[in-house]
């Protein structure tokens, strides 16, 4: 990565992009305007096949010694198994936190150093109803219709089909009002192969859909939030600093490891990724 200081034209506390220290051009590539303009239009965009079969296998692997109960609630599933702390656990959703697909289309969306929010393993069982229809950032209370302050992604581990549990969405609920109703006539299945994501607005209404097959159906979510916004996660109490400083500085930033100018997310008055050179 070439560094460069900022333009000399800018002021105090304009900036350039940056991951940690370093400045760097917003990512690009050819697929990037097509994702946006679906993004945008539809509050969603499904790109398939991004994973290969062998990847998803070593991901159904390593999420099989990891998952264990069942969700407390309707929202989270009474038969849905759930991960939460996972960069604290394994190593092997690295690529998919900070894919060069999916930050191209962040860097459209986001200021600079913008923030990993949740990361979590979904496998919804066999007889699972369906989730909750919701939207993703709506617990930031500022009124609709707004831009959206979250993105998210989901990961189809498992094939996702209109049986086993594919995230059901209703297109164009990213423009709503508030006080809009949804009903899940309105929403359709992101039905998409193995391997496949689905990135979404956080003001998209969307919700897990009802497994009526025999066998599970195993996602991957991963959400982003606006540099200036609180993360659902506290990823500096969950992940131990030891584990913080093995990680590409691509995902230390989005952890947390970075600022928003001109000076928050400071410790001591110093950069964060400072604290990471101390033994």
């Amino acid at each position: 990565m070439t560094t460069k200081p900022p333009p000399p034209e800018a002021s105090a506390f304009a900036h350039d992009r940056r991951i940690g220290f370093e400045f760097a051009d917003t990512r690009a590539l050819p697929e990037t305007g097509a994702d946006h303009t679906a993004l945008m239009r539809d509050g969603y965009v499904i790109i398939e096949r991004l994973l290969d079969a062998a990847t998803c296998e070593a991901i159904r692997a390593e999420s099989r010694r990891l998952l264990g109960a069942t969700g407390r609630n309707r929202f989270e599933g009474l038969k849905t198994q759930r991960v939460y702390n996972v960069l604290a656990k394994t190593r092997i959703f690295d690529d998919l936190i900070d894919h060069p697909r999916l930050l191209a289309i962040l860097d459209r969306i986001f200021e600079p150093n913008y923030l990993l929010s949740q990361a979590q393993i979904i496998n919804i069982n066999p007889g699972e109803d369906g989730q909750p229809l919701h939207s993703d950032d709506g617990f930031y209370k500022i009124p609709r219709p707004r831009p959206a302050l979250g993105v998210a992604a989901i990961w189809a581990i498992d094939a996702f089909t209109a049986e086993n549990g594919a995230t059901d969405i209703i297109p164009g609920s990213h423009l709503w009002a508030d006080g809009s109703q949804a009903t899940r006539a309105q929403a359709i299945p992101c039905a998409m192969p193995e391997g496949s994501a689905v990135i979404f607005l956080g003001t998209l209404i969307h919700g897990g859909g009802a497994n009526r097959t025999q066998h599970g159906r195993l996602a991957f979510t991963n959400q982003y939030c606006a540099p200036w916004l609180r993360t659902q996660e506290n990823f500096f109490l969950e992940i131990p600093r030891e584990t913080v400083r093995t990680l590409r500085p691509t995902i230390q930033s989005l952890l947390g490891y970075s600022v928003y100018p001109p000076f928050m997310g400071m410790v001591d008055s110093m950069h964060p990724k400072r604290v990471l050179d101390d033994i």
